[in-house]
């Protein structure tokens, strides 16, 4: 209570309103006020206000997964791929922490599906490493690139083998990667491929969903 009515006098100071309405905006996206929210977006306070660090409202209600916040920001036009000093945006960073709801919200808002992270690599990818099945299921149904490489060298199907734990959802998600079409050939920049070190790592569940999946043809080097 006695955040929010902070919040509420820095928004509607007299003397500093024009500084104050982008920090007040950003503070109740942070805390999910979606009464100050709307009263800040109704007075015509920049939808895609920034701080210090270049996040933006919806980002930073998006790492609070303040769901109604989000959708209120997105239908106020915030942008959904509008990236940090970390190059993590909404969309981004909704798909790398599980964020289901909201990432739902940025797909239907826009979402650049190839934009990528600070190493490199799509939403799918974190997705994957982080055990987020319905997150992973989401973007598969989408036209996410299921064999992008990151610049570590790994695609979605190698980052859940090798940063995964082999356990029920990351071999979920192995088995919905191969069903969507990735491809079980694809190495890592040392050659070593998801099947060999699936079987390094004791993951039997998941070397056996590799050892069935089809294989495309190997084009020579």
């Amino acid at each position: 209570m006695k955040r929010r009515l902070l919040l509420s006098a820095a928004a509607w100071s007299v003397t500093g309103i024009a500084q104050a309405q982008p920090a007040a905006l950003l503070a109740a996206a942070e805390a999910g006020d979606i009464t100050l929210l709307q009263r800040l977006l109704d007075a015509g306070t920049p939808v895609d206000s920034r701080d210090g660090r270049q996040r933006t409202a919806l980002l930073l209600a998006t790492r609070a997964n303040h769901v109604d916040a989000a959708r209120l920001l997105i239908e106020r036009g915030a942008d959904v791929n509008a990236k940090d000093d970390q190059q993590d945006s909404p969309f981004l960073y909704a798909g790398a922490e599980g964020r289901l709801q909201i990432l739902r919200l940025t797909l239907a808002a826009g979402a650049d599906l190839a934009s990528t992270n600070r190493f490199g690599g799509t939403a799918l990818i974190p997705a994957a490493h982080h055990g987020h099945v319905e997150t992973v299921r989401e973007l598969l149904g989408t036209r996410i690139d299921v064999d992008h490489v990151n610049r570590l060298g790994w695609t979605a199907l190698l980052e859940a083998v090798i940063l995964g734990d082999g356990g029920t959802a990351h071999t979920a998600i192995v088995g919905l990667l191969v069903q969507h079409g990735a491809d079980v050939n694809l190495a890592d920049a040392q050659g070593v491929t998801p099947l060999v070190h699936a079987e390094r790592r004791g993951q039997r569940a998941i070397a056996e969903i590799l050892r069935r999946a089809p294989r495309r043809p190997v084009t020579p080097g």
